[in-house]
């Protein structure tokens, strides 16, 4: 079969690629545009570790195929800290030594921003929802969770 060519935008910038017609997103992301932030943790969209946003809808890019997103915006963990200033989500989890491993730290700040723009001020239990389809073998998410609610706190302008 041939390649499919595929235009879209990611972390804002257009970009361009040729894929197979059974590739996926995550494969695209990685081996096609260099950006290997989002990690294979499962395949089969189980473990959150290849989470990005795709027009606004958190989405496992394990699942989604590079074709599909054709014309479509496609956020990745690269594109969420700007201009050398990390998030606030990304810096909360430093601050809180609630990373650790790394496999399953983009998908989790993925899903943590898109939280925060959907609410603001989420209960714990909202969180731990929210992140429910992360997986992490390492810190038990207590510190992780108390880095999101932190964070939504100091995006508030609310002292934690």
């Amino acid at each position: 079969m041939s390649k499919i060519h595929v235009s879209t935008y990611v972390n804002g910038d257009a970009v361009e690629f040729l894929c197979e017609p059974g590739e996926t997103l995550l494969d695209v992301l990685r081996d096609r545009l260099n950006l290997t932030g989002a990690k294979e943790g499962c395949g089969t969209g189980d473990c959150g570790a290849c989470s990005v946003m795709l027009d606004g809808r958190l989405v496992a890019s394990c699942l989604v195929l590079g074709a599909e997103v054709e014309g479509s915006a496609v956020e990745t963990v690269e594109g969420i800290a700007t201009d050398d200033a990390l998030h606030p989500v990304q810096k909360k989890l430093l601050e809180h030594a609630a990373l650790q491993c790394g496999i399953c730290t983009p998908g989790i700040v993925v899903a943590a921003k898109a939280l925060l723009e959907k609410n603001a001020d989420p209960s714990e239990e909202e969180v731990r929802y929210w992140l429910a389809g992360n997986l992490c073998r390492c810190t038990g998410y207590d510190k992780i969770i108390r880095a999101v609610l932190d964070a939504a706190a100091e995006m508030r302008g609310v002292s934690a």
